[in-house]
């Protein structure tokens, strides 16, 4: 099998367990009987985590000029927590349990990440063709999790944990180590790139639109319960809102140009207000489970133009860095801010007026995007 293909069924593997625990760890917290705030504090409590570990691996990847090893070490770590967490019930064993797996489990989307654009760009590909397998990867496990959890109960989430983590690393085992760029370390060029002010700015808009993603990541699935859905129908949400990505991702060698990422991120934020405003109106979970079909235009066409602009800014030589930085916005900060303002949130004012509120951060978005674009148009024609 050549590269792309065992990367195109690692990322499968790997966001399989992306889902497991991202879209279905705040359904097994609920299932505990744990309230919204104890949630968002324990998921919260993760991003603080992911803050830090992402970068410190981000750069181990980078000074040892070497991703796949890392990322085999944190896939080795993390099948182990994550049977662990999903066969425990204790507050404080749950709070450890995932705190862990946010050290050792959220740093390898930047390094898959990474590792799909760079051998992308070596092969001759395109990213969307890679990523595509992770969007389907999952998609099936958000349906194969809703049906294991309503008919082997909650906890049979560990077994798919351990048994989704041991596949991922026999495929990690095969795979090529990214390409290696021949320019040496430099530190004043990563100072450079993250005091930049268009680095700045461009992160600013980042987390900005990540918060009400994050947000309905985190409490998509306890609102389909509030609302009288089963976790079978929490399962069909997520697989939706996935499956909706795959051609998106597949047809991004089309879509995603280059000078136009701006444009593109103010489209998927447009979507983003539209999405969560009328999330905001239903009451039907069935419905809500529905509108998860709107992630056709938000999430894979945010992300994708947002990599590729970060890839035209930041240092080749740091490129995994540049990517975890990015991670740390979206999946870390907004992570921490969505967790334990949305759980304060939901459990003061629930979930109506919470998406209500996501829905009016995407409008400044919105807005924010379109500001940049004019400045930068204008900065353009002056040169």
């Amino acid at each position: 099998m050549n590269s792309s293909n065992l990367l195109r069924a690692f990322n499968f593997m790997y966001f399989a367990l992306l889902a497991l625990f991202v879209s279905f760890l705040p359904v097994y917290l609920d299932a505990q009987g744990l309230s919204t705030s104890r949630i968002g504090l324990i998921i919260g409590t993760g991003g603080f985590i992911a803050i830090f570990s992402q970068p410190l691996w981000g750069m181990i990847s980078d000074r040892t000029k070497t991703i796949k090893k890392v990322m085999l070490l944190l896939l080795f770590c993390s099948t182990i927590i994550g049977y662990l967490l999903y066969d425990s019930k204790s507050f404080i064993i749950l709070l450890l349990f995932t705190m862990l797996l946010y050290f050792f489990l959220m740093p390898l989307d930047p390094l898959t990440e990474s590792l799909n654009f760079q051998t992308a760009e070596a092969v001759g590909t395109s990213y969307g063709s890679i990523r595509t397998f992770g969007a389907v990867g999952y998609a099936v496990m958000s349906l194969v999790v809703g049906y294991a959890a309503q008919y082997f109960g909650i906890h049979s989430l560990a077994y798919l944990f351990g048994g989704i983590g041991v596949m991922s690393l026999i495929i990690g085992l095969a795979l090529p180590d990214a390409p290696v760029t021949g320019k040496p370390i430099s530190l004043r060029s990563l100072r450079n790139f993250l005091g930049n002010r268009e680095t700045i700015w461009f992160m600013i808009l980042i987390f900005i639109c990540a918060v009400p993603q994050r947000i309905n990541d985190t409490f998509l699935g306890v609102y389909i319960r509030e609302l009288g859905g089963s976790n079978h129908l929490v399962g069909i949400a997520f697989f939706l809102a996935a499956g909706s990505e795959i051609l998106v991702f597949a047809l991004s060698f089309w879509w995603l140009r280059k000078g136009k990422e701006l444009a593109i991120i103010s489209f998927a934020a447009l979507f983003y207000f539209i999405r969560f405003l009328i999330s905001a109106w239903v009451t039907d979970p069935h419905v809500l489970v529905a509108i998860q079909l709107l992630q056709t235009f938000t999430f894979p066409i945010f992300y994708s133009a947002a990599i590729q602009y970060l890839y035209q800014i930041v240092p080749e030589e740091w490129r995994a860095t540049g990517q975890t930085v990015l991670a740390i916005i979206f999946f870390g900060i907004s992570g921490i801010v969505a967790s334990y303002v949305g759980g304060w949130f939901y459990q003061s004012f629930g979930g109506q007026q919470l998406y209500y509120g996501v829905s009016f951060m995407s409008l400044t978005g919105f807005i924010f995007s379109l500001v940049l674009r004019t400045v930068y148009r204008k900065q353009r024609l002056a040169t």
